[in-house]
């Protein structure tokens, strides 16, 4: 009789702790018992002061048109999940974490896609190319990105053009001294520079099915290419003149050839 209540009295002690359990996981994970309603929002926009098109206003314009903005809701009624799957739509959007707090705070953290050239080509299409050669669309503008022109069809854009510009914004000089990047209907690089009434011609760029071996290739080709061009700035046209020739063509390894300007 004492083993069998004693028995039971376990039983019955495994019971209760398991409720116990339970109902603390349940009110850990659910902060409405601590505060009912969402007293504070926190959005942390990663590279906000860059060339990135998103703030922490725009961030919430977005959740605001979608009525999902989540200031004074009742917490059980916010989802994460609905917030980062609306925000991570956006064009603009690399990644999306939110989560709540027991004391009535939602927080937003959003990592952005970087624009690193705007392409304006002859077909009349008009948008942007991220580091990773993903396509944005031109529904903002910013002015402190290289202009690239010409024949330049998406399939070499995404796949050629974003190397090249990701090379050139590598360093601080030639991302403020090149503007522009014309693309020849030969897929010939031209580079329109910011200071020199000059053109420099580079040649094409080495092209390979296989990606990491293209980004390699062209990253070499925009490193040679450009210590050159740096080296005739130094020694060539700073004794002859900025203004002296019209076209500088480095396709050549063993020579540069100069047009001269014509009065």
């Amino acid at each position: 009789m004492k083993l069998r209540l004693k028995k039971i009295l376990s039983a019955t002690l495994c019971v209760a702790l398991a409720v116990y359990v339970v109902l603390a996981m349940t009110s850990f994970n659910n902060p409405k018992e601590d505060c009912p309603v969402c007293t504070k929002v926190v959005i942390n926009v990663e590279d906000e002061s860059t060339n990135g098109f998103l703030s922490a206003a725009e961030i919430r314009r977005i959740l605001e048109r979608n009525r999902l903005y989540p200031f004074k809701k009742r917490m059980k009624d916010v989802n994460p999940r609905d917030i980062e799957d609306r925000l991570k739509d956006s064009p603009f959007v690399k990644t999306a974490e939110c989560y709540k707090t027991k004391d009535g705070c939602v927080n937003i953290a959003v990592t952005q896609r970087l624009p690193i050239i705007r392409v304006k080509n002859a077909r009349g299409e008009d948008y942007y190319l991220d580091d990773h050669g993903g396509i944005m669309p031109n529904s903002k503008y910013t002015s402190d990105l290289i202009i690239a022109t010409g024949n330049i069809p998406k399939w070499y854009a995404r796949g050629y053009l974003a190397s090249l510009a990701r090379e050139i914004m590598k360093d601080e000089f030639w991302s403020s001294q090149i503007v522009q990047v014309n693309i020849l209907p030969d897929l010939g690089v031209e580079l329109v520079p910011r200071v020199g009434d000059h053109i420099v011609y580079l040649g094409r760029l080495p092209q390979t099915k296989y990606l990491n071996r293209r980004k390699t290739l062209i990253a070499d080709f925009m490193a040679k290419k450009l210590d050159r061009l740096g080296k005739f700035y130094k020694y060539g046209l700073s004794q002859a003149g900025w203004n002296k020739y019209s076209y500088i063509n480095l396709e050549f390894d063993n020579q540069i050839i100069c047009k001269k300007v014509t009065d």
